[in-house]
C-alpha cells in the first residue's frame, strides 16, 4: 500500500456466493489487506424472492440497507427492514434475511472484529 490512503472500487472486488448464499464482495478485511482496522466491510446482495441461509458469527455485525426491503430475523425476533435502516446483530445470534421486495436487497455489512471463515456457522 503506497501512502496512507487506501481506495477500493466495488466493481474491482471479486463477487462470490457467501456461506449464507448472499452475493458478496469484500471491500476491506484487515486480515487480507494489512489495514489497521478492527472490522471488515462487505457489500452484499440478496436477489428478489430469496432468503439467506440461517447463520451466526462469533463477531458482532451491522447491516446498513442501501436498497430494497424485506424481513430481518435475529434469533426469535423479526422486523421489517428497508432502505436507510441500520441493523445491529449481536455476536452468536442466529440471523437471516428474506427479500420481500421487487428489487434486490443491497446491504453494506460491517463485522467487528473482522470476519474470518472459522468464526461463522451456517445452518443448512
Amino acid at each position: 500500500m503506497d501512502g496512507r490512503m487506501f481506495v477500493r472500487k466495488l466493481k474491482e472486488c471479486r463477487e462470490f456466493t457467501a456461506g449464507d448464499h448472499s452475493i458478496l464482495r469484500e471491500l476491506f478485511n484487515p486480515i487480507k489487506d494489512k489495514l489497521e482496522l478492527n472490522y471488515s466491510l462487505a457489500h452484499a446482495r440478496v436477489p428478489t424472492g430469496k432468503t439467506t441461509t440461517k447463520h451466526k458469527l462469533t463477531s458482532s455485525e451491522v447491516y446498513y440497507i442501501l436498497q430494497g426491503k424485506g424481513t430481518m430475523f435475529i434469533d426469535e425476533e423479526k422486523k421489517e427492514i428497508e432502505k436507510g435502516d441500520a441493523v445491529y446483530i449481536p455476536p452468536n445470534a442466529v440471523q437471516w434475511i428474506s427479500n420481500t421486495s421487487k428489487e434486490e436487497i443491497i446491504i453494506l455489512c460491517m463485522v467487528e472484529p473482522a470476519w474470518k471463515k472459522e468464526d461463522e456457522t451456517v445452518f443448512e
